[in-house]
């Protein structure tokens, strides 16, 4: 086998994922794509299936790492693995890509506790002007029931702009996700266009040129967007302390 394929299946409340074929430098960024259209849809973990993969090269097995440590940020889903094969199943808990959680069979990783589900608020917003306003009244509520008041204005300004940039480019439905971490506040907007948002020169003198996004780079700890099947979502975190 040369290719690389990923099968995703919906089983209850997660997603398992079945990769087969031949792992390698070239091919992982395939792997890395399909899970990360995984992690969008917030499962409760996302399961892989490594039964029937190969590694062409070890350096390439770090893409579950990645893809790992980038869930833990946003949207803090938990990734596990079904490593069988001795060989893979050695590399992935002691090869260097950090303490990713592997089992060895899909029915151990499926039945796996992820841990309780983290808090979650959203609502669904049409592209209308009052949209903006409306996210930020509901990142405000948000806060009060977290006991979040001290990221309230940070976290109001984001919404409104993530949001607003949604109305302005996308004009389709979407839909605001707030998701209380361990760590992090996760604000999260999904819209129906594939338009990925850019950061506008800081050195442009162009009164038009949309600055809401600067205002997101700056205020947010880290943000980026991921595309899905029907759109894309923009997301952005705060640290809870």
């Amino acid at each position: 086998m040369t290719a690389i394929r990923c099968d995703v299946e919906s089983i209850g409340t997660r997603l398992l994922v079945r990769v087969t074929g031949q792992l390698s430098v070239s091919s992982a960024p395939q792997v890395r794509m399909t899970l990360m259209k995984c992690l969008v849809e917030q499962p409760d973990a996302v399961v892989l299936d490594l039964g029937g993969l190969g590694l062409a090269e070890s350096a390439a097995a770090s893409v579950f790492l990645a893809v790992s440590r980038q869930a833990a940020v946003w949207p803090g889903t938990p990734l596990l693995l079904a490593a069988p094969a001795p060989e893979l199943s050695r590399l992935l808990e002691g090869g260097g890509y950090g303490r990713l959680p592997v089992f060895g069979t899909v029915d151990a990783a499926m039945s796996a506790d992820p841990g309780p589900r983290l808090p979650t608020i959203s609502d669904m917003m049409l592209p209308a002007s009052g949209a903006s306003r409306r996210a930020r009244d509901v990142v405000a509520d948000a806060c009060l029931r977290w006991a979040l008041p001290h990221l309230t204005d940070r976290a109001s300004v984001i919404a409104g702009e993530l949001v607003t940039n949604a109305v302005v480019h996308a004009r389709t439905m979407l839909s605001l996700r707030l998701t209380l971490s361990h760590r992090y506040l996760l604000l999260a907007v999904r819209d129906g266009s594939a338009q990925v948002p850019l950061l506008p020169g800081r050195a442009s003198t162009d009164p038009d040129a949309p600055r809401g996004m600067l205002l997101v780079d700056a205020l947010s700890t880290r943000w980026g967007s991921q595309s899905t099947h029907d759109g894309k979502v923009v997301w952005a975190t705060l640290p809870r302390s």
